[in-house]
């Protein structure tokens, strides 16, 4: 055979190989407001980038009639490309193969490409579109799992790793996107659960729909499983895309520096906080008040609202933003912010994205559901990870910082590199009206007047306790600042300490309070 012939034959076997499950497999697809998984990929990527690697890889089972079917690329399309022109591993489930199904071939395809992104120090994305694992295979399926959670493990903390849920996500295989870094779900098209509705009312009688049981909002809302969500397909890639700008390609490098913008956001910050400290505010609007264009990407948005995370840039500098939401629950911290909050600062800890934490914090949530969820473990993550991150650890106190919630928030005791203080901060163990009800009972109870004495001795512990300058007198606060000075400061200790090394003991590794 000549090779034109044989490139000729060539391009016949790559056509059929990507049409995936065929013409009446991809209406289906279609149906069901889904794209095909090449589709996705050229969607995400920058155009004309990407490189299919492993397109005539096959399976290798004979049994159950398994001889007989012939399976395009095994059910999953794996290579490369790039994203904002830097390079990135990924691989997409092809649900019109046998509905994606994962054997072990389809497996090594994907722990091929994730072996890869490790060696080439990018980041691995995932697309999951799969009804779980291919029960002609046995024990090979689950041992093609067992290996992706494996390698999704050792790269964690070294490349970003992103999952998106584009279909069903079933059983075993919704570990690996609970192993990774972030996870992207879309309106009616994300399923996640580990037992689907037929099983649960078999076992248990209730009955309840897939999206009841495991749909996007159900993730994003309740679980705390997805970070990102979005009505369609088109706008859950341009979150990828807008999250990895964010991103360096390994916990080697830095994120790459932007153009200084100034902030947009109209308002002065001095007029963001009312004058009642018991009345909420949006922190973030001060957020956008001090970011470059006034823009904040935030994460787990419908999640633990009572804490903010999110990624934002100071004169050019990818940052971290940790900050307390008065707008829930007064911005307490309970056991799903405490994890939503240490967790992100472990992740901008391990790719060297310095930590901006916003306080106004009057504790950690009472209650006798609290304590038997778990407060006090849940709680200790967040003194774990800012005790544990060595980036740069700046802390702006707004509004309230009261008690354990004081210490919790990067302060000074947990190794904070700089800690500010707005003027109207009140740092104390408790709230001023507890704390004088506690400490002035005595006066309070035999006063002729007593809810004129509850006030007076509410302002003279508010005068000696519930201000920023008692901490300040004790170097536990660098400075006390005028809002407006806030963005300047930021830039300031940031630019600082672009250099900044700290060595912390030898060990495998710590303990945290999982």
């Amino acid at each position: 055979m000549s090779l034109e012939k044989e490139i000729s034959f060539l391009k016949e076997e790559k056509a059929i190989l990507q049409k995936g499950g065929g013409e009446a497999a991809i209406e289906k697809q279609v149906a069901m407001g889904k794209m095909t998984a090449r589709e996705r990929i050229a969607a995400l990527l920058d155009k004309e980038s990407f490189c299919e690697y492993d397109l005539f890889v096959k399976h290798e089972v004979h049994d159950f009639g398994m001889d007989k079917k012939d399976l395009p690329c095994d059910g999953v399309v794996t290579g490369t490309g790039t994203i904002n022109g830097k390079p990135v591993c990924i691989y997409a489930q092809d649900f019109t193969v046998m509905g994606g199904s994962l054997g072990l071939m389809h497996a090594r395809k994907i722990t091929k490409i994730m072996d890869h992104a490790l060696k080439m120090q990018i980041p691995c994305i995932g697309i999951n579109d799969s009804g779980g694992a291919r029960i002609q295979e046995g024990v090979g399926a689950l041992a093609g799992y067992g290996e992706i959670f494996y390698r999704n493990t050792m790269a964690s903390g070294v490349i970003p790793q992103i999952s998106v849920i584009l279909g069903p996500c079933a059983g075993g295989a919704v570990y690996s996107p609970a192993l990774t870094d972030f996870v992207f779900v879309v309106e009616n098209i994300s399923k996640m659960f580990i037992t689907g509705p037929a099983v649960i009312e078999t076992v248990l009688g209730e009955k309840i729909s897939q999206e009841e049981l495991g749909g996007a909002r159900v993730h994003a809302e309740i679980t705390g499983n997805a970070h990102f969500y979005s009505m369609n397909e088109k706008d859950c890639f341009d979150q990828i895309r807008t999250l990895l700008s964010y991103l360096p390609s390994n916990n080697t490098k830095k994120p790459d520096e932007t153009k200084v913008m100034a902030p947009t956001f109209k308002g002065k910050l001095e007029d963001f906080i009312p004058a009642d400290p018991k009345q909420p505010y949006d922190v973030r609007d001060i957020i956008k008040a001090i970011t470059d264009g006034s823009e904040f990407f935030e994460i787990q948005e419908l999640f633990a609202r009572n804490i903010v995370i999110g990624f934002g840039r100071i004169n050019g500098q990818s940052v971290g933003f940790v900050a307390n939401q008065p707008l829930y629950l007064a911005g307490v911290l309970d056991c799903d912010s405490a994890d939503k909050a240490a967790r992100f600062i472990r992740f901008c800890d391990a790719f060297n994205i310095p930590i901006v934490t916003l306080e106004d914090m009057p504790g950690y949530l009472p209650g006798v559901d609290q304590e038997h969820a778990g407060v006090i473990r849940h709680g200790a993550k967040v003194f774990y990870a800012y005790s544990e991150a060595t980036v740069t650890k700046i802390t702006v106190i707004l509004r309230k910082a009261y008690g354990g919630g004081y210490i919790a928030m990067n302060s000074r005791h947990l190794g904070a590199d700089f800690v500010f203080a707005w003027p109207c901060a009140e740092i104390a163990v408790m709230g001023p009206d507890g704390a004088a009800n506690i400490i002035f009972s005595k006066e309070i109870k035999d006063a002729e007047d007593l809810e004129a004495m509850r006030k007076e001795k509410i302002q003279e512990y508010k005068d000696k306790f519930a201000n920023p300058y008692v901490a300040a007198a004790r170097g536990f606060i660098d400075s006390v600042i005028e809002p407006s000075q806030t963005r300047a400061m930021l830039i300031h200790t940031l630019t600082i300490s672009k250099d900044k090394t700290e060595v912390r003991p030898t060990k495998k590794h710590g303990l945290p309070p999982f």
